[in-house]
């Protein structure tokens, strides 16, 4: 398949490929600027200065960020402008996700953590969207911070999350649910990701598909509202008591999902932020071992989430939590399925143990 590109396409992907995958601010901050005060300008046609934007930062997944606060500007905004299609795609798909759970009376309780969104404006040469801005600090910032605060905030952030599914949750026998929390999410790593197309790559994609599908079948599990990537950078917390103040990024949300995978999610990249390891490493070990470390045990004991030890595939979880996490990633930005030290560090490794076993 490669000798069907031309020699110089190849060289540049495989450059591209070592590449870190975060993209460098520097070089790109004055054009960044201009156009965050085009933006603004759409939001507040008047009063509107550079002094105004705060945290301008571009994210992996393909979009320029920043805070819109200012004399003239109440209340302070977070502006979204999507970079590609795909962030685009996935900005809809969080203004919707976002719209439908306001809409949800079971969630009176849980609506001051949930963003406004102010305005989703996603047509034209400008799109944006425009949310308030919840208060609080991101939780992997409070962690880098004060990392003695990490059980403390896991137990607020759990306990948070498990009042979202037991508000709007169910248990069910997911047989008819395994081939749509499943599939999909495959396909992505086999269209995004070349090593997962052929060879041990794809034997290993089917090798996972065979466990999840067998595993999960005919089991019960509770199907809620469900965040899909609840991890400590997509919540927000008050910096003294390290409580839960507001949840972000709803673009992978899902409203009957398996929802025992954010607290999944939370548990494993809290362990990948403080150990700095990479999750698929982490979720490789689960799978060799074939069972999670006492302290991820004692910290979902917090949930309500069926206990590892009484599942005869304790790994079973984890796979299903890593495979909705790396599949979102891939789906939100090409920068994922492209960086080769990302593909060789989160999705070689996992794969590699379940095509071993």
């Amino acid at each position: 398949m490669e000798d069907a590109f031309p020699r110089s396409e190849r060289w540049r992907a495989h450059v591209r490929s070592l590449l870190p995958i975060r993209p460098c601010g520097l070089l790109t901050r004055p054009a960044d600027l201009l156009t965050a005060r085009r933006l603004a300008s759409r939001l507040r046609a008047d009063g509107v200065s550079f002094r105004d934007v705060h945290r301008l930062e571009r994210t992996v997944s393909d979009l320029l960020v920043f805070q819109l606060e200012g004399e003239a500007i109440q209340p302070p905004l977070v502006v979204k402008y999507p970079r590609s299609s795909r962030a685009a795609t996935s900005l809809a798909r969080e203004c919707e996700a976002v719209r439908q759970l306001t809409l949800d009376d079971r969630l009176d309780k849980w609506w001051h953590l949930l963003p406004t969104v102010e305005m989703c404006l996603l047509e034209g040469r400008l799109p944006l969207v425009a949310e308030g801005r919840l208060p609080g600090v991101g939780g992997d910032t409070l962690l880098r911070r004060s990392p003695e605060l990490a059980r403390q905030v896991a137990v607020s952030a759990l306990q948070a999350v498990g009042e979202l599914h037991r508000a709007t949750g169910h248990p069910e026998r997911v047989t008819t649910q395994v081939a749509q929390w499943v599939h999909p999410h495959l396909d992505v790593l086999a269209e995004e990701i070349r090593w997962c197309r052929r060879g041990p790559g794809a034997a290993a994609l089917e090798a996972l598909r065979e466990r999840l599908t067998r595993g999960l079948a005919g089991r019960t599990l509770t199907v809620a509202w469900t965040h899909g990537d609840y991890h400590p950078g997509n919540i927000l917390l008050s910096e003294e008591l390290g409580t839960l103040t507001g949840v972000i990024d709803w673009a992978t949300t899902s409203p009957n999902g398996p929802c025992a995978i954010d607290s999944y999610i939370f548990v494993l990249t809290l362990r990948q932020q403080l150990g700095r390891r990479q999750l698929g490493r982490i979720v490789a070990d689960v799978v060799r071992r074939g069972s999670l470390l006492p302290e991820d045990r004692h910290l979902l004991a917090q949930t309500d989430v069926p206990p590892p030890d009484e599942d005869p595939d304790e790994a079973l979880l984890p796979l299903l939590t890593w495979l909705w996490h790396v599949a979102g990633n891939a789906a939100k930005s090409a920068r994922y399925g492209r960086s080769r030290r990302w593909v060789l560090s989160n999705v070689v490794p996992v794969l590699n143990e379940v095509a071993a076993r």
